[in-house]
């Protein structure tokens, strides 16, 4: 299984040097269209994207995670650091299914 990085220039340079495969990104439509193809192909396992990058396609990507599907969706602060309104795991659990734990 692969490992596709869907990013800025930058963090797809970074991954590119540990061996990852990336697609760099800029528009809200090239962000979305990198997505559906990793989406689909069968021999990706994870699909990492950064944070700001996500937030372009924050339904489609929310839609993949509570889905459950393969490939598993990694998102990940990019050199900017960690985005202020990012969400806990618990707290897209209860937006997913209304269930505070």
């Amino acid at each position: 299984m692969r490992t596709i990085v869907i990013a800025d220039e930058d963090t797809v340079l970074g991954f590119s040097l540990a061996g990852v495969q990336g697609v760099i990104v800029s528009t809200q439509e090239e962000i979305r269209t990198a997505f559906e193809r990793a989406t689909r192909r069968d021999d990706v396992g994870i699909v990492v994207l950064t944070e700001r990058i996500a937030q372009h396609i924050r339904e489609a990507v929310d839609n993949w995670v509570i889905g459950g599907g393969r490939p598993l969706i990694v998102e990940i602060p990019d050199h900017q650091g960690p985005m202020a309104d990012r969400r806990t795991p618990h707290e897209f659990v209860k937006s997913a299914i209304g269930v505070k734990f």
